[in-house]
């Protein structure tokens, strides 16, 4: 997070353009394996054929798609995290297919390695891997969706050391055909009452039943189902991780689930575009194609610059997992590395959903009344879309988890905030007003780069400040925190990604985006701090604002027609 409080010049972070011949090697096979046997049998999935969702999973196995990022020796390929990025990239085309293939290689994979015994991960990992079994992941109850740990599923320990569960999950991926559950109850026995533990429960073990499939807005191809613990016997050696530690493993699995969930948003995107495109091409009105008019054009650009940015994001994410992992595939290394990027996990998270849900929308309005018909897939696609905002914690909890994170690393001298906006502060109250001079396009994207940094800043320590302890009840301000931490992230990654592809198309998406990420920084920064501050207070700090946010205004419309272009030409995402 360090990103935020400084400078990063010009790292060489991981790009799409960066890739290596494996990850373009296991990209090309996965984007063959759905092309040519999951998206023909889309529809059989939409009717819950749950032996053929079971079928492409074991294939998925085979192909070594469910065990890009697993060790070999638990039967994985063993690859990088940019690796696994680029299969979930693939999977994200088949929104259903997905969410079941998410499940199994984010939600029941991930626990394993992180937490399992050397035991329980010769047990079940290499069966998960190779498709054999089917794995999910139940947290959720019906009266604890978002607050997670007040569950009310009960483990009572027996006499022999195990266990037995009762209660009842709520919408778990994978339900209806799951052989292994990753579950979560409270503990009920003595100086145990109410610890929060992770279990592994197999469905052979009797008391487990999955209840009726839900009736979904979308993902019809997934099964989604109640699951119900009656007096399920789960052995002493089937506890995951540590009793009374379950939360460690839920909020690192979900911080892995995030990245990859991401991953599936981005890759569903691109197809989305280029369909866009396609359609627009083809579909004539007043004597020339929809994809000849300003407003067409100005949509298909804008939903390239957004993917650009969830991509240019996306991967620096996955280049500093690697980092952090060096090379470690398990345990405590893997964990740690999740708890260091967790805010990261939350920006992709929250931005790759919300840029798909743009990239639909968009897609039905460019069909017109095409797009609200069964007839063609955009319909679909824009139902399929809309759980992501809820998936893996909703968006909601994720924008105050980004400033949370942060402002409690900070108090724990961990992350310098309050210090660096005190110099911040004190430099531009002393400052003069400047007209900002031109400067090559890039140049300038960094320049208000730096800028949004500052305003950052600015808006997180009035919050430190002005509320303190109480900072966590002020969900209006954490939340316009996010969005700003959010455009900072991604306006410096867009950047990076720009330079280090070097043609005018990569610099035409990443000066519009900045451009408008400096814009919105500007006013939700106004906003924040005319919540916290007032009087002479507020308005020196909107000086100072206004003076740390004057940028030099661009000609985004001539830049996005250039996008347009490269998009029509080709009738695909151009990047």
């Amino acid at each position: 997070m360090r990103w935020l409080l400084e400078d990063t010049g010009n790292p060489a972070v991981l790009t799409p353009e960066r890739l290596d011949d494996d990850h373009r090697l296991i990209g090309r096979t996965a984007d063959e394996f759905v092309d040519n046997e999951v998206l023909p049998l889309l529809d059989r999935l939409e009717q819950k054929d749950w032996s053929l969702a079971r079928s492409l999973i074991r294939r998925s196995g085979e192909l070594g798609l469910l065990g890009t990022d697993v060790p070999e020796h638990l039967g994985g390929v063993g690859l990088d995290r940019a690796a696994a990025l680029v299969v979930g990239e693939s999977a994200g085309r088949c929104a259903s297919f997905a969410t079941t293939f998410g499940a199994q290689t984010g939600l029941a994979v991930t626990p394993l390695l992180c937490f399992g015994s050397e035991n329980q991960k010769r047990q079940y990992v290499p069966r998960l891997v190779s498709g054999e079994l089917i794995g999910a992941y139940a947290l959720s109850e019906s009266g604890s969706g978002s607050d997670a740990l007040s569950a009310k599923t009960r483990a009572e320990r027996k006499a022999d050391g195990g266990y037995v569960l009762n209660g009842e999950k709520m919408w778990i991926t994978n339900g209806g055909f799951a052989d292994v559950f990753i579950v979560f109850a409270r503990l009920v026995d003595g100086a145990e009452t109410g610890q929060f533990t992770a279990f592994i429960v197999e469905r052979a073990f009797g008391g487990v039943s999955s209840g009726r499939e839900e009736h979904k807005m979308g993902l019809h191809g997934s099964s989604t189902t109640p699951l119900t613990l009656q007096d399920v016997s789960v052995p002493a050696g089937n506890v995951l991780g540590q009793p009374g530690k379950g939360h460690k493993v839920a909020f690192n699995v979900l911080n892995y689930g995030r990245f990859k969930l991401a991953a599936m948003c981005s890759g569903g995107a691109r197809r989305v575009i280029g369909q866009a495109a396609a359609y627009a091409t083809e579909r004539r009105q007043f004597g020339r194609p929809i994809a000849s008019f300003g407003a067409i054009r100005h949509k298909l650009a804008e939903m390239v610059i957004r993917e650009y940015a969830a991509e240019a994001m996306l991967y620096r994410v996955a280049g500093l997992l690697d980092d952090a992992l060096k090379g470690a595939h398990e345990g405590p290394t893997v964990v740690a590395a999740l708890e260091e990027l967790a805010i990261e996990a939350s920006i992709v998270k929250v931005a790759s959903s919300e840029m798909l849900d743009f990239v639909v929308d968009e897609n039905v309005q460019i069909h017109g009344g095409n797009g609200f018909v069964r007839d063609y897939p955009a319909e679909r696609q824009y139902r399929d879309a809309r759980v992501n905002r809820i998936f893996e914690g909703t968006n909601e909890i994720n924008r105050l988890l980004i400033p949370g994170m942060l402002a409690r690393r900070a108090a724990k001298g961990e992350l310098p905030v309050l210090e660096v906006a005190r110099i911040l502060r004190d430099e531009l109250m002393t400052a003069t007003a400047t007209e900002p001079g031109a400067a090559a396009p890039l140049d300038g994207a960094r320049r208000a780069v730096a800028a949004m940094k500052s305003a950052a800043l600015m808006v997180l320590a009035s919050a430190l400040e002005v509320h303190g302890e109480g900072l966590s009840d002020e969900q209006e301000v954490l939340s316009r925190a996010a969005d700003i931490i959010i455009d900072v992230f991604a306006s410096e990654s867009v950047v990076f990604r720009a330079i280090a592809a070097g043609s005018a198309l990569h610099e035409a998406s990443a000066c519009v985006f900045v451009n408008d990420a400096a814009a919105r920084v500007s006013v939700i920064a106004r906003d924040a701090l005319a919540a916290m501050r007032q009087g002479e207070d507020l308005r020196v700090a909107l000086g100072a604002l206004e003076r740390l946010m004057k940028t030099v205004p661009i000609n985004t419309v001539d830049l996005r027609r250039r996008l347009a272009d490269a998009i029509v030409r080709r009738r695909m995402y151009p990047f």
